[in-house]
């Protein structure tokens, strides 16, 4: 049976549009580190080298030797950790152009740092994408945290944040750091904004 993350993983991609607390468990991602505006043109090469690994491990059971293990399931979706740069953090507007972040997609279990480092050779031979060195594979573990479906533009965000540090002040809950965790559920190429589907999530403890 093919593995669906929308069916199988709802409590981790398809929260509700309102508070809820979640305990994450650790998965592995291929992931890669960047900082700056992304709204500028070369964003789309971070996203790119993830997605073109991604369909690589998801397609491998066509190569010479299937990974043990193989089984088929939908690539996961765009997942990014954001944070600000300490100079910009005081300022009363956001300046996206001092942006710091993880752009990631989780991979399945099979998936070992062997075939992973094994992937990235063989989709470096077909792209030319530089960014695929800076990709690397590794496990994350969020723990017990917070999370929503936004609903709307990336710039309407705030909004959401505010109603989750609200709903944690209101249940003895305490954010543990400012960077925050987005998933996106929806394609923004072909979405309108106010339609875009965004899991917001940060890390809590009680």
């Amino acid at each position: 049976m093919k593995y669906e993350w929308r069916k199988q993983d709802k409590n981790l991609y398809l929260s509700k549009s309102k508070p809820e607390v979640i305990d994450v468990p650790a998965m592995n991602y291929f992931m890669i580190d960047g900082k700056g505006n992304p709204n500028d043109p070369s964003f789309s090469d971070y996203i790119e080298a993830l997605y073109s690994l991604s369909y690589a491990v998801r397609m491998s059971y066509k190569s010479e030797i299937v990974p043990e293990g193989y089984y088929e399931y939908t690539v996961f979706p765009l997942e990014g950790i954001w944070d600000l740069a300490e100079e910009a953090r005081d300022k009363e507007f956001l300046d996206k152009n001092k942006l710091i972040y993880t752009l990631m997609i989780r991979q399945p279990e099979f998936v070992t740092e062997k075939l992973a480092r094994d992937i990235i050779e063989r989709v470096k031979i077909k792209k030319s994408n530089k960014l695929l060195d800076k990709v690397k594979f590794n496990s994350l573990h969020e723990g017990l945290c917070v999370q929503m479906m936004h609903i709307g533009s990336y710039d309407d965000e705030p909004k959401s944040f505010r109603i989750m540090e609200e709903y944690c002040m209101a249940n003895g809950l305490i954010r543990k750091e400012k960077t925050h965790r987005e998933i996106y559920i929806s394609d923004f190429r072909k979405t309108q904004p106010e339609k875009l589907k965004t899991v917001l999530r940060f890390k809590v403890t009680i």
